[in-house]
């Protein structure tokens, strides 16, 4: 499986923020990403963030599941 890692710039509470999530290279739709990071400070924090949670998949043999598979599996 191919993954990718999508970062957004945003604005809360007047201050710019930092969204980083990681999802399947073909999902067209991102709403269900296998992971993210919600109000980071910096985009440098972000893709950091994204690229240890990148090799924490690599180093595992279970199946990825979806931000609402693994609420479900709780």
């Amino acid at each position: 499986m191919k993954l990718k890692v999508r970062v957004v710039h945003y604005r809360c509470h007047g201050r710019d923020c930092w969204y980083a999530d990681i999802d399947d290279a073909e999902d067209r739709q991102p709403d269900d990403p296998y992971w993210y990071a919600d109000g980071c400070h910096s985009q440098a924090e972000a893709i950091a963030l994204a690229c240890t949670q990148l090799a924490a998949l690599e180093q595992t043999d279970r199946p990825l599941l979806r931000i609402s598979e693994s609420q479900l599996a709780a």
